[in-house]
Order: structure tokens, then sequence, then C-alpha cells
């Protein structure tokens, strides 16, 4: 018999639709933190906010590197949400289908651990996940570095070529599929790399999409 595959799910614009209300509200926290602890304008801390994002693929590493910021803090002053509950769109039938879906199943983010189950615990799907990686276990080291990926393969041995990973950003499929992995984009878009073996615009799609990657 076939061993059931890990399935490694991201989750902002993944899981969740993050684009009407987290998203926005992430980066006028940012842009906010950068214009209190770096004395800047705020045009000037919204132009570095975007500057080290597209450096170095997180924000909060050109902060880290260039400014010593304390990374739990930066964290946890820019994922403050008072009415989270109120913000996170998704599709209620998830639920069922992640129930549906055999083997074990990750939560991998580049959020801080306490946001990411938040709004697990908003979508009542919590209790479907075998865990939540934020990047408080990544050393702060995000997606689509490497490193990240051998820490959470390390961390709950995985194989990764029994593990399927479905993501919105398809440069963080790259790496997965560097290490074996089969991968999954999630999107509405046209693009479909190479590296890219099923592409879905939805989330609900994901089963019956990806149900023959593993024989």
């Amino acid at each position: 018999m076939t061993a059931a595959p890990v399935w490694l799910f991201d989750l902002d614009n993944t899981l969740h639709n993050a684009t009407p209300h987290i998203f926005p509200h992430i980066n006028r926290s940012m842009t906010a933190y950068l214009e209190r602890h770096l004395a800047l304008s705020t045009e000037d801390a919204n132009a570095l906010r975007n500057r080290y994002w597209h450096q170095y693929g997180a924000t909060l590493l050109g902060l880290v590197r260039h400014h010593a910021t304390d990374p739990q803090h930066f964290l946890r002053e820019t994922h403050n949400f008072e009415h989270l509950h109120k913000i996170v769109v998704f599709d209620r039938a998830l639920k069922g289908m992640l129930k549906k879906m055999p083997g074990r199943k990750i939560v991998f983010s580049n959020a801080p651990r306490a946001y990411a189950e938040s709004v697990l615990d908003v979508m009542g799907i919590r209790n479907l996940f075998d865990a939540v990686v934020g990047i408080e276990a990544l050393a702060f080291q995000p997606k689509p570095g490497m490193a990240a990926y051998r820490r959470i393969i390390r961390r709950y041995r995985l194989n990764p070529r029994r593990c399927i990973m479905i993501e919105d950003t398809a440069v963080n499929l790259r790496t997965a599929r560097q290490l074996g992995m089969r991968t999954v984009l999630v999107g509405r878009g046209t693009r479909h790399p190479a590296y890219v073996d099923v592409k879905i615009s939805s989330i609900l799609k994901l089963r019956r999409a990806a149900g023959g990657l593993f024989g």
C-alpha cells in the first residue's frame, strides 16, 4: 500500500484570501513601525519596506541585517489584529475538503506562528493540521530560501519525495521542486512555470487536482 503524502500548505492567499484586508493592514503596520523606530517619514518608511521586501524576500530580514531590529518585537507589532475574526476571507467548504484528504497536513508560513494559529482558529480548521510552522521555527529565514525548507524537513523528519507543497507564490515552489517535492500553485494567473506540477484557480480544487500526483 502506498504511504499517504504530507501536505505542506502556505497560509496567506493559499488557505484564505489575505488581499482585501489582512495584507493592507500588515503593510500599514510595517510602514508605521519603520516610521516609529527609524524616525522616517511615511513616504520613506513605505519605500524602505518595499525595498527590503524585494531585496530580501521579507522586510524583516532587511531590518535585522541593517538596523539590528528585534524580529520578535517586529512580528508582534506588525501582526496585531484587534478584530481578526471580522476580516479573514475564506471559503467554508475548505474544512470539509481538508477532512477528506489523507496524510499529514502542515502549515508552512513566512508569517509568525501566533498569527497563523489565530487565522486557522477563525477558519475553524486548526485541529486539521498536525503542525503550524511560522517564521520563528525557520530561524527567521523565510521561503524561498533553501534553509527554511531544510529546517522543516529535519524537524518533522519528512521525505521530500512524499511531500506536496501548495502555494500562491510560484518562486516558493521552485525551491520545493529542487528538493524533490511535488508542487501545486494556487491562483487565477496564467503563469505555469515548469517546476509547478499542478495549477489550480482555487484551493477547493486541490483534492481532485492533486490526487494523482502519487501512485
